[in-house]
């Protein structure tokens, strides 16, 4: 199976179903897919073929899914780019993926020019909406008109690739990780078999869709369900939209539900037209996540995944967030279990697996793991080694088979001999009344080797002090890992998808200090 199958089908399946929901404007399935092959057929005719790069630059919108679409259908490996992201990350990757054109919207204009600049491989600048200012940007809206709307015709097989997905750089390094047309119809499955969407469902959308949101847009779309998308997450609006429009399915990262339950009044938005609330990408506050289930009900269901092997290789499901007592609070700290289309192992540092229990690299080996990195065969075999992905991530399994995620390796603290995982001072940081976001990063000591130090983030109107919350760690934690000095910020650094980046509050302190950061 590939993924320009999976378009046509839903296509024929439900044509005259909404699809597509953005600012007022509806779209039905029929009509997002006669945009999208009169998209294709116009690229082709501008000479790109199946196997050529094209990199995409825009905001949540209609086009977002007709672009992905189209380059699904003619087999051009698509190049998304996040709007967050630097000029400089931006060229890197048109550059690196030796992309022919690059599509983007009007308020993407300026930086398209400054890309022109830079990246000689680019032959075509396609922008979609709006009037363009140069002569050398063509005007899609207009190219477009009178080309047929009939199914490309490109034959587009199985191994054929796909997409190449930047990670989102908190390790400080872009990851371009490959993924073929088989893959993306198994990312596609596994979240047909790992979440319930009925026909008429309708998904909400506010986190980029150039990452784990646009993943989710084609099970809704072959299950006949809408795709409803906001341009970007503002809580007000979101809960706004969650109050009138009465969407079935969410998808958040952690700081987006801390960001809801901190709105005034959230209570007054009603919820009861949702059934599935999914979180992941990053550790969900404990607190933050009970606090939610006493507001919204048993409706959360976690994944854990990466853009490695994207989406769900293990879910936590709503059935796990429900029950009391230490055992049931204790689950809510976890991952969930292994999906039946992925398989988890942890090992110690020689690859060899360890007892349950105890902790080590998590590996994963699945259907929708990644092909390799863009040309890029060292770090290809550093990643996948008998099929077998290693994550970097850190964690073990309890004799229950639920997996609990510790932390990224890189972000381990070892101070005096010990071990030392940040999400555990964290949650407990969590836990204070005055907290609202926590970070915690190793710092250089002359005496441990590393000190723990915490960045805090204080509910608005709450203060603390930096040693009553030291003092408040030492409570719930074994002395050496309470934080030796907390610093309170504004905000936390965050990743273009909303994952809080400890290398940007670890770095300044390790610079001249001789450690890789």
């Amino acid at each position: 199976m590939n993924a320009a199958e999976l378009i046509k089908r839903g296509a024929r399946f439900y044509p005259n179903h909404t699809s597509v929901i953005f600012q007022g404007e509806k779209l039905t399935f029929d009509q997002v897919f006669r945009n999208s092959n009169r998209l294709a057929n116009s690229l082709l005719s501008l000479g790109l073929k199946k196997g050529d790069r094209v990199a995409f630059l825009l905001a949540n919108s209609l086009q977002s899914v007709e672009i992905d679409f189209a380059l699904l259908l003619t087999g051009i490996i698509k190049v998304p780019l996040n709007t967050r992201l630097s000029e400089k990350e931006h060229i890197h990757m048109i550059k690196e993926t030796e992309a022919k054109a690059l599509l983007y919207t009007e308020e993407f204009s300026e930086r398209a020019e400054q890309i022109k600049l830079h990246c000689d491989n680019l032959h075509f600048f396609c922008q979609m909406n709006g009037t363009p200012k140069e002569p050398w940007m063509l005007n899609m809206h207009e190219f477009i008109q009178g080309v047929s709307d009939d199914e490309p015709a490109v034959k587009v097989f199985e191994s054929d690739l796909a997409n190449i997905q930047y990670t989102s750089g908190t390790t400080g390094i872009l990851k371009a990780a490959v993924h073929t047309q088989e893959i993306w119809a198994a990312i596609c499955n596994n979240i047909l078999t790992s979440i319930e969407i009925q026909e008429g469902d309708t998904m909400l959308h506010a986190a980029p869709l150039t990452h784990a949101s646009g993943a989710l847009v084609l099970p809704h779309w072959i299950s006949g369900a809408a795709n409803f998308i906001l341009p970007s997450f503002n809580p007000e609006q979101y809960l706004q939209t969650i109050h009138d429009e009465k969407p079935t399915t969410l998808n958040l990262v952690p700081t987006m539900i801390v960001m809801l339950l901190h709105k005034p009044n959230v209570e007054q938005y009603s919820f009861e037209s949702i059934r599935n609330i999914i979180y992941g990408a990053s550790p969900m506050p404990l607190e933050a996540l009970k606090r939610g289930l006493a507001l919204w009900g048993p409706k959360f269901l976690q994944y854990f995944g990466q853009t490695e092997a994207p989406l769900f290789l293990s879910i936590l499901n709503k059935k796990d967030h429900t029950g009391e007592g230490e055992e049931a609070e204790n689950r809510l700290l976890s991952c969930g279990r292994p999906v039946s289309t992925a398989s988890i192992k942890i090992v110690d540092q020689t690859g060899e697996d360890v007892p349950v229990g105890e902790i080590g690299e998590i590996l994963v080996k699945s259907s929708q793991g990644m092909a390799g990195y863009w040309k890029s065969t060292e770090l290809t075999q550093e990643t996948i080694k008998d099929r077998w992905i290693y994550t970097r991530d850190m964690g073990y399994f309890d004799e229950k088979g639920y997996l609990f995620l510790v932390d990224r390796k890189s972000d381990m603290i070892i101070s005096g001999g010990f071990n030392i995982y940040p999400r555990e001072v964290e949650e407990v940081l969590y836990q204070h009344p005055a907290v609202m976001e926590a970070a915690v990063v190793g710092v250089p000591d002359e005496k441990w080797g590393e000190a723990i130090k915490a960045y805090v983030v204080l509910k608005p109107e709450q203060s603390a002090a930096e040693e009553e919350l030291i003092q408040f760690c030492k409570e719930k934690l074994a002395s050496y890992k309470k934080p030796s000095s907390v610093e309170f910020i504004e905000a936390l650094p965050k990743s273009p998808v909303g994952k809080v980046v400890r290398r940007m509050l670890r770095e300044p302190h390790w610079v001249g200090n001789g450690r890789k950061i």
